[in-house]
């Protein structure tokens, strides 16, 4: 049969990539205990063409070698390498480098927070894996949803319950100006009701020097340091918890960015971040967002 892709390009010059996108895929990944789940995923895969008078390159080979590249281990850095080697070699010379994008959502379930009941919450991910010359530059791209009170709408909710209290009991002093001062300060709102839902979408590279992807702890890390995330199973205890914990952690956008990067500025995994943090506003039609770059801890 004929094969054009054999002829020469009309307009010779080498290619940075060449491939295919969100290719499904059954998917491996490590699950809350370790153990393996198989995820469905949508795949990108990119080889460069180094050859300016190739016209194109083996693109079969690529589809092909994916449809068992995760079929039967779990995904993690060594892995990876394996199979963007593997797809660089299917190019017979024609590539030195590759890079495979792969979407899935990861499963983790989770606790209430007083009823002892728990259920499964999805989490985005995306790993960005790339091999040139042999050298391998992993990133990891996952959110976190949380909820948010705003500090600011907090205090001027708090000067009008003192406010009211005053009016309702102006005859019962000298108790009640101690009291409007208890309820105007931060020790008179125990708990807000549920606020905005928020959430911050990360990106991190990777060190190469680890042998699983830090996914997982990841997520823990930053749900304990926003305090809110939001959650699955609600009883009236646990939504009730919940209000206490908005109250105990009051955040602008500002405040959950800082939070994010002291988690990841302290792991010594991650070589560079990038998190965005928005606030969907209940208050506003727009969207209050902070940003937030730098480096992990010294390795």
């Amino acid at each position: 049969m004929p094969d054009v892709a054999h002829d020469a390009a009309a307009l010779a010059r080498p290619l940075d990539w060449v491939g295919m996108s969100n290719i499904a895929v059954p998917l491996r990944v490590a699950g809350p205990a370790g153990e393996s789940i198989q995820v469905a995923a949508s795949v990108d895969v990119s080889v460069n063409l180094l050859d300016p008078d190739a016209r194109g390159i083996h693109m079969s080979r690529l589809y092909l070698e994916l449809q068992h590249a995760f079929a039967t281990e779990v995904v993690t850095p060594a892995g990876l390498r394996r199979v963007l080697q593997t797809l660089v070699d299917t190019q017979s010379g024609l590539s030195g480098a590759a890079r495979l994008v792969l979407r899935y959502d990861q499963l983790l379930l989770r606790p209430a927070l007083a009823s002892g009941n728990a259920g499964w919450k999805r989490y985005p991910v995306e790993i960005d894996a790339c091999l040139v010359d042999g050298h391998l530059k992993l990133a990891l791209r996952f959110a976190v949803e949380y909820s948010s009170t705003c500090p600011a709408s907090a205090a001027l909710s708090r000067q009008l319950n003192a406010d009211r209290f005053a009016e309702d009991f102006a005859d019962a002093r000298p108790l009640a100006g101690a009291i409007h001062d208890w309820l105007a300060s931060e020790r008179g709102l125990a708990a807000t009701p549920h606020a905005q839902r928020s959430r911050a979408d990360v990106r991190v590279e990777l060190r190469p020097a680890f042998d699983e992807l830090p996914l997982t702890a990841l997520i823990d890390a930053l749900e304990q340091a926003l305090a809110t995330p939001v959650q699955t199973a609600v009883k009236r205890e646990d939504e009730q918890a919940f209000a206490r914990l908005n109250a105990a952690n009051l955040m602008f956008c500002e405040d959950a960015a800082r939070r994010v990067a002291a988690v990841l500025s302290d792991d010594r995994r991650i070589e560079r971040f990038d998190a965005e943090v928005a606030h969907f506003e209940s208050l506003h039609a727009h969207d209050a967002v902070a940003r937030v770059t730098g480096s992990g801890a010294p390795a």
